[in-house]
Order: structure tokens, then sequence, then C-alpha cells
């Protein structure tokens, strides 16, 4: 399959989640070696789940799929620029590709303004909308001090 090919599966998801009235129009398919591994669509609406927006959907099927965390063989073909959770989430998945549809200015036109979230990012705590208080940092250090000195862990 092509590129476009896998573009097109994306597009195919987003309207069939947005006909389905499971959520927005946004489709994903995560693809390894030309083949799909990993489909998904915003649901949403129907999940009362604001994280499950159509790239971390797939992303959700890929790792269950190919039984792993970590996607740094794969391409992500989303039908819209991820916004900066997706975003995210294509770094901790360690995707090093992705193909896009729509900008999201295309999203912002129709009602899906991420752009309040990327102004955010960037500010120190202290000055973001949303309000942020340090607090019992000591306390969680305890925590931190222990995941340092285990010698099983598994970094990601």
């Amino acid at each position: 399959m092509s590129h476009d090919n896998f573009m097109r599966e994306a597009v195919r998801l987003a309207e069939l989640g947005m006909s389905a009235g499971r959520g927005g129009p946004f489709g994903c398919v995560i693809v390894r070696a030309g083949e799909i591994v990993g489909r998904g669509h915003n649901r949403v609406t129907s999940t009362n789940d604001p994280t499950a927006h159509a790239e971390v959907t797939a992303i959700r099927d890929a790792c269950a799929n190919l039984e792993t965390f970590q996607l740094t063989d794969c391409e992500l073909y989303t039908s819209c620029e991820p916004c900066p959770m997706c975003l995210a989430a294509i770094y901790w998945a360690r995707i090093p590709t992705v193909f896009y549809g729509n900008t999201r200015a295309d999203a912002a036109a129709i009602g899906f303004d991420d752009d309040f979230i990327y102004q955010q990012v960037p500010l120190p705590p202290e000055k973001r909308a949303v309000k942020m208080t340090p607090l019992l940092r000591d306390a969680a250090q305890a925590t931190f001090q222990a995941w340092a000195k285990k010698t099983d862990k598994v970094r990601y």
C-alpha cells in the first residue's frame, strides 16, 4: 500500500466514527513495514473520555496488537495535524514519522481550536490558565528516589 492509501484509510475511519456518532471527524492508522497495525477514530463523546482522540486510540490499538509500548519502527497517518496531547503521545510512543491531512487551522475553522493549548505549553506553570500549585514535593520525592535505585525497572 502507498502513503496515499494509508491516509485514505485514516480519512475513512474519521468518516466512519463521525457518521456513527462516536466523536469528531478524526481518524488515524499506524503502519509498520507496510501493514496497518493500529486503527483509531475519535471516540471522545461516545466514551466520555477527553483523551480518546484518533491518534491516541490508534496508538493504544497498535501497542496492544504489537505487545509493546514503543512504536519506533512505525509511521502514523492521521486525518488532521495532531493536537498537543496527541503530539505528546506520538513522542512518548517514539513514532518517528507522521503524515497528516487537515491542518490545525482547518480544525479551528470548524470549531476545534487547539491553538490556546499550544500557547499555554511553553508558559511557566504559574502563568498558565489552569491553576498549578506545587504540593508535598518532599513526600513525592521518595518514590522518585526509589525509582532511581530500582535495578529491575523497565525504561521507557
